[in-house]
């Protein structure tokens, strides 16, 4: 544990080791520092290891009520946690006065509980009966902020979209999985004939329903009634929260796509009002969070590729539907970890603290 460092509010990072909280730390050193003391806290089969935050040493606490010991109203503990572990933890938090902020499924559909995205609602952050905040799927974070500005010109009515879904959004062990089976696949001639792939890589498919590599997975999450999955249905249920749009009519499938990081999606959005592909360019292009890359002639346009390791949603491929005026079709790219998680996590975070600065 680190000595406060200035008067500001303490910030507590739940599940620091792993893949999100690695990428959250590097992110607090990057911003305005405005936390005094920062404690970093783990399973207890990571305490002890050494992190690096704000270029200062920070030694790891294991997940006990001693780990919390100080924190009380306008401090900040954040959880990248399992939703069973914030659902364990969180109300341990919250009786002490300080503020959780969640970033698992644990609190997303608790009408007591705030679903925010800055650059959309953030303020909801202050209306928090529970003492607790609560950050999206990665999913719905990676589209939420343009599709957000677009609303709030046109009036949504009606979405379909589709994810293309990144391996690390399973943590460590979908980017292993995945580096994995890339390497028993590559330099063969693999993918050409029913059953080779599966062969190759074998039983274990890691966190995926089916091999990966030289494929795509059309599912994501647990089975629901219907045939839909669990995914599907958050990301529905997510995207009407953070818009006020409790009956919005939804279509989504959530697919696996053999990409590290950076999640994407194909978006057709139905609005109320006549949709001008120039004037959403223009609304798009002021958008926070948000960033236009819509140049197909020049052979511009977002891949995940390019939105690895960066702060943005990145749009492009924005046009008219042909079929209605009032629709608008685009595709958008942004890192799961960053934007999908840490990052929105940080800033509603920064919200809370600035209450009581």
């Amino acid at each position: 544990m680190t000595a406060p460092r200035s008067s500001g509010p303490a910030l507590a990072v739940v599940g620091a080791t792993g893949a999100v909280g690695s990428v959250l730390l590097q992110i607090l050193s990057q911003r305005a520092d405005v936390w005094g003391d920062i404690r970093l806290i783990a399973s207890p089969r990571s305490a002890g290891r050494v992190l690096a935050v704000r270029g200062e040493e920070t030694e790891v606490l294991a997940l006990t009520e001693d780990a919390f010991d100080g924190f009380g109203v306008g401090d900040v503990v954040l959880f990248l946690t399992p939703a069973e572990v914030s659902a364990r933890w969180a109300p341990v938090v919250t009786a002490r006065g300080a503020v959780v902020v969640d970033q698992s499924a644990a609190f997303r559909e608790d009408p007591e509980v705030p679903l925010v995205v800055p650059e959309v609602n953030g303020h909801a952050v202050r209306m928090r009966p529970r003492g607790i905040v609560a950050g999206p799927d990665c999913v719905t974070a990676a589209m939420i902020a343009a599709l957000g500005a677009l609303h709030a010109e046109y009036a949504l009515a009606d979405l379909a979209v589709s994810s293309y879904q990144a391996a690390s959004a399973a943590g460590r062990a979908g980017s292993e999985a995945l580096r994995r089976q890339l390497s028993l696949v590559a330099g063969s001639s693999l993918g050409e004939q029913t059953g080779d792939v599966r062969r190759a890589v074998g039983e274990d498919t890691g966190p995926f329903a089916a091999p990966l590599a030289l494929n795509v997975v059309p599912w994501s999450g647990e089975l629901r009634e219907g045939g839909w999955s669990s995914h599907e249905l958050a990301v529905r249920a997510e995207t009407r929260r953070i818009l006020g749009l409790e009956t919005l009519p939804i279509a989504v499938t959530c697919v696996q796509v053999p990409v590290v990081t950076g999640h994407s999606l194909t978006v057709r959005a139905r609005f109320e009002r006549e949709v001008d592909a120039g004037h959403a360019r223009e609304i798009l292009e002021a958008a926070p969070g948000v960033v236009l890359v819509d140049d197909p002639e020049a052979g511009e346009f977002p891949t995940p590729a390019d939105a690895a390791g960066t702060d943005p949603a990145w749009v492009g491929r924005v046009r008219a539907s042909l079929d209605d005026p009032r629709s608008l079709e685009f595709f958008v790219c942004a890192d799961n970890l960053r934007k999908g998680a840490a990052l929105n996590a940080t800033q509603i975070s920064e919200l809370i603290a600035g209450e009581f600065a």
